[in-house]
């Protein structure tokens, strides 16, 4: 599958900083070293205001200020491109308009032309998730002169396995992306250093979680490690 990737322009939209890590940090790790992908990542909120009552940036500025720093950070442990960062309201994009998330993705299409698109599983438990991935099919409407061919969704960890059992919106993947271990040490490495995010095992972000994850998705298709996605759509 990462042979039809190859030389592509790629763009992946998170809703919150570590997310792009969770979803296909060990992809894109192997996009850029083997493949020769151009990788830019949107991340579209800015992912620790929901923690307090109400949203107030200015009590949670010093914290602001370091996720953006460790969004640095874990670009360098898995080598992408480049990355733009909004500040939609955490854990609230239900309070923003979508034409408003539409517009934001419209912009950086338009700037980065990408022909390949990741971006979360639209049943994920989390609203911001939902926000993004409808969005993203919005803003890349299959009509005459669309640059992106493909769409591809990701799960992350403690956001789509929490979904009810009852709710149909489940991550069912159809795609299997066989990673190697150097991929997912970079992966896990990445998701360290969001200092606000990690977590200690049996969280789903933890270390241990991360690889055992790997390992399941592997052992599904034969292999030692994979990350799973579903394609939403593919024009070839």
């Amino acid at each position: 599958m990462l042979e039809s990737l190859k030389n592509k322009r790629i763009l992946v939209v998170a809703a919150h900083p570590d997310d792009e890590l969770l979803g296909l940090g060990a992809t894109m790790y192997q996009l850029n070293k083997y493949y020769s992908c151009k990788t830019r990542v949107v991340i579209l909120g800015e992912g620790i205001t929901s923690r307090a009552d109400e949203r107030d940036p200015e009590v949670w500025e010093k914290e602001l200020r370091i996720h953006n720093e460790n969004i640095k950070s874990a670009q360098q442990a898995i080598g992408y491109n480049s990355v733009k960062t909004y500040n939609l309201p955490d854990n609230r994009f239900d309070t923003v308009p979508l034409l408003d998330i539409i517009k934001i993705i419209e912009k950086e299409k338009n700037d980065f032309q990408p022909e390949v698109v990741f971006t979360h599983h639209g049943g994920d438990v989390n609203i911001d998730h939902q926000r993004t991935f409808e969005a993203v099919v919005t803003a890349t409407r299959p009509v005459k002169g669309e640059v992106v061919r493909t769409i591809i969704t990701y799960e992350t960890p403690s956001g789509t396995e929490w979904r009810a059992s009852t709710d149909p919106r489940h991550f069912i993947p159809n795609m299997f992306v066989e990673v190697n271990e150097e991929a997912v040490k970079a992966k896990i490495a990445g998701m360290e250093s969001y200092e606000f995010e990690k977590r200690k095992y049996p969280h789903p972000r933890s270390p241990e979680a991360l690889k055992i994850h790997a390992q399941r998705w592997g052992i599904v298709v034969g292999k030692e490690f994979a990350e799973a996605f579903s394609i939403v759509r593919c024009i070839s």
